[in-house]
């Protein structure tokens, strides 16, 4: 297990990550942290590894992408003072490119995409003790679908910077990928980008075994 005893562990990106959490800052009682991965997170840190007592934050928002994450991050990440960060970001970057194809003031192209990425990362790995990558990710199993392609583009940028940056690394598209060889997407997400609660155990099981999670702890 990578998470050390009274660590601070920061999640930030999307509505993925956001899932109506408490604002300003997501943390604390009453579903504070929403309802989504990062809760769940929490919830077996606390009930496998009490003793480490890591206090999760939740600082996702949503409709972010990389860029309205740069003009946050100082106040949301930085001043956080986080030992740990998992940053889950890119889904809107993609998605606007579709939904909105004629806006192109929405779209944000992978060369911006890659360069915010790595810049956010070079800001806070001086601040950080861990930091955690986790692609985005789109709910079609046909990888020749046009979003679905362009999804699996952005994933390899994550991965490239992670590598760059040392940084663990968690492929959410494969860990959702092997759930799509036998349940249909909109069984996980109806929209195929915002995910059940099984989905979302899916999002908080991939991040747990990046850190090292054990499973059958005591």
């Amino acid at each position: 297990m990578q998470l050390k005893k009274g660590q601070k562990l920061l999640f930030i990106g999307d509505s993925i990550t956001d899932c109506e959490r408490a604002r300003p800052v997501g943390e604390g009682l009453f579903g504070a942290l929403g309802k989504g991965y990062v809760s769940l997170v929490d919830a077996f840190l606390q009930a496998v590894y009490p003793e480490l007592g890591i206090r999760v934050v939740n600082m996702g928002v949503s409709g972010n992408n990389v860029v309205d994450l740069e003009k946050r991050w100082q106040e949301d990440v930085l001043d956080q003072k986080p030992d740990w960060l998992s940053i889950m970001i890119g889904t809107n970057d993609v998605w606007r490119q579709y939904d909105t194809p004629f806006i192109q003031d929405w779209h944000v192209y992978p060369d911006r995409y890659e360069a915010g990425l790595r810049a956010l990362v070079e800001r806070t790995k001086p601040l950080a003790g861990g930091l955690v990558l986790m692609t985005p990710f789109y709910l079609e199993s046909n990888k020749q679908d046009a979003m679905r392609r362009t999804m699996d583009e952005y994933g390899a940028i994550v991965k490239r910077v992670a590598e760059e940056a040392g940084a663990l690394f968690v492929d959410t598209q494969a860990a959702f990928d092997a759930l799509l060889k036998e349940l249909y997407s909109a069984t996980l997400a109806w929209d195929r980008v915002h995910p059940t609660q099984a989905g979302h155990a899916v999002l908080a099981r991939a991040f747990l075994k990046a850190v090292g999670f054990d499973w059958n702890k005591d």
